[in-house]
């Protein structure tokens, strides 16, 4: 019998529009919940996730029947109205989003890693992040799309 078996980790994150700080702590971890359910009706299982002011991060499984696109574009339709149930009526999701595979051996530094995203956070902005995973990667990107 054919099997088609996988089980690849990826490391999502994603901002708000101008990295604005539509995020309120009041509802982040309504929003975090929302976000594991839609991960999870698309086939994906949500290891850690973090909802910053400005930004997210997901450690989860990407699923063998869709692709990260699809599943960033579905991720981000869904939840986007919801916040704007909360009051951040001029929220959007920033254009794109970065994407970075996690080998097993290194899964659960990622989880502490998200985890510690506020404590990160009091040192280091959501750009200078994104750059040092950039140079960690070696992906090259254009600065002009870091605004």
């Amino acid at each position: 019998m054919a099997q088609a078996l996988s089980k690849v980790y990826i490391h999502l994150v994603f901002t708000t529009k101008h990295r604005q700080h539509f995020i309120e702590e009041s509802y982040r971890l309504e929003l975090q919940a929302l976000l594991v359910s839609i991960l999870s009706k698309l086939g994906a299982y949500t290891y850690e996730i973090y909802a910053n002011p400005d930004h997210v991060h997901i450690l989860c499984s990407l699923p063998r029947t869709i692709t990260i696109a699809v599943l960033v574009q579905k991720i981000k339709a869904a939840s986007s109205g919801w916040i704007k149930t909360k009051g951040a009526v001029d929220f959007s999701w920033q254009d794109g989003y970065s994407c970075f595979s996690v080998s097993s051996s290194r899964k659960d530094a990622v989880e502490q890693y998200i985890r510690n995203q506020p404590l990160h956070h009091q040192s280091v902005s959501c750009r200078d992040e994104l750059l040092k995973f950039y140079e960690k990667y070696e992906i090259e990107f254009k600065p002009e799309y870091m605004d």
